[in-house]
C-alpha cells in the first residue's frame, strides 16, 4: 500500500501562486508516474500534470506554462508550483502515483482562486 498526503492548498487571489506538495509513504519502491489531477465542482476529474519515473513531464493544455511539476531526489514527494492562478483553477487537487500499474490517490487539497 501507498499512502499519499497532500498539502499546500488554500485561498489565493487571481495572479497569485501556490505550491502543492504530496508525500508518499508505505510501499514506495517501484513508484512509476507521479502527478496531479483536479476536479472542479460539477466537472470530471482532469489531468493537470504528470511526471514519469524517467523524468519526462506531461501537462494539460490549460496549464499554459503556468505550472511546474517536480519531485525530490528520493522520488517520494511530488510538487506542483502554480503561478498566475486564475479563478478557473479553483478545484480540489489530487495527488496520484502509479506503482506496478496500480493507481493510488491522495485525499485532495482545495485550491480556491478569487477574482
Amino acid at each position: 500500500q501507498v499512502q499519499l498526503v497532500e498539502s499546500g492548498g488554500g485561498l489565493v487571489q487571481a495572479g497569485g501562486s501556490l505550491r502543492l506538495s504530496c508525500s508518499a509513504s508505505g510501499r514506495t519502491d517501484g513508484l512509476n508516474a507521479m502527478g496531479w489531477y483536479r476536479q472542479a465542482p460539477g466537472k470530471q476529474r482532469e489531468l493537470v500534470a504528470i511526471l514519469s519515473s524517467g523524468g519526462s513531464t506531461n501537462y494539460a493544455d490549460f496549464v499554459r506554462r503556468r505550472f511546474t511539476i517536480s519531485r525530490d531526489a528520493a522520488k517520494t514527494t511530488v510538487y506542483l508550483q502554480m503561478n498566475s492562478l486564475e479563478p478557473e483553477d479553483t478545484a480540489v487537487y489530487y495527488c496520484y502515483v502509479d506503482r506496478f500499474a496500480y493507481d493510488y490517490w491522495g485525499q485532495g487539497t482545495q485550491v480556491i482562486v478569487s477574482s
